[in-house]
Parts: C-alpha cells; sequence; structure tokens
C-alpha cells in the first residue's frame, strides 16, 4: 500500500526503537506563528517503527535536524487514507501533546493547517 505524496514534502529517516532504521513523511509549515510539524505514517514503506511508537523521540530528532524547538512545535501525526476498505486505514489526524495525550483534530482544524 503506497501513501500518496500530496500528505508530506519529504521522507524522513529517524531511528526507531532499538536504533531501527525507519522512515516517515514530514511536512513543516508555519500557521498563526506556530510551526507545525507534520509526520505520516508511510505503513509498508516503513521499514521501522511507526510515528506513533516513536513519539517524542521522532520530533526531538526532527527538530534537531531541522533547527527547531519541541517546545516551540505543534506536532501532529498523519494516519493517512491507504484507499482501504479497512476502517483502521482512514485519515486521521492528531495533535500531540507530549506527557498529556492526544487530540484528535476535525477536517476542518486539519484543513486550516494545512493552508
Amino acid at each position: 500500500m503506497h501513501i500518496s505524496d500530496k500528505y508530506y514534502d519529504e521522507i524522513f529517516e529517524f531511528k526507531g526503537q532499538w536504533d531501527t532504521p525507519s522512515r516517515c513523511g514530514l511536512r513543516i509549515g508555519r500557521k498563526n506563528g506556530k510551526t507545525c510539524v507534520i509526520v505520516t505514517e508511510l505503513y509498508q514503506d516503513n521499514p521501522g517503527t511507526s510515528v506513533t511508537y516513536a513519539g517524542k523521540s521522532l520530533a526531538q530528532q526532527i527538530c534537531q535536524a531541522k533547527g527547531l524547538s519541541l517546545t516551540d512545535i505543534v506536532y501532529i501525526e498523519c494516519n493517512p487514507d491507504a484507499n482501504s476498505k479497512l476502517s483502521f486505514y482512514d485519515e486521521e489526524f492528531f495533535e500531540v501533546i507530549f506527557d498529556a495525550g492526544y487530540r484528535q483534530l476535525s477536517k476542518e482544524e486539519i484543513k486550516e493547517i494545512l493552508q
């Protein structure tokens, strides 16, 4: 199952759990004075750890590579539409609030962020 590149601007290579080579889609943009970092799960195109299981470690690796501060970003995980009949593969976006949890974003919220 190949994920459309409409979800990301680049492929980001990162160290997953136990330093496993891993990949995700990455889009970084600015909205309302905040830096938004969107990581996209690549499913079969990712040989290692999923973005959800990589969590804060992935965010830290992106910040280090891109010269960002973890405290100054809005971090969003994307489970892209995989054109599957299984609801597990429906498009969903979650804002990750580290050490506090997740908040699912509405379609309107994510459209505003992606504009």
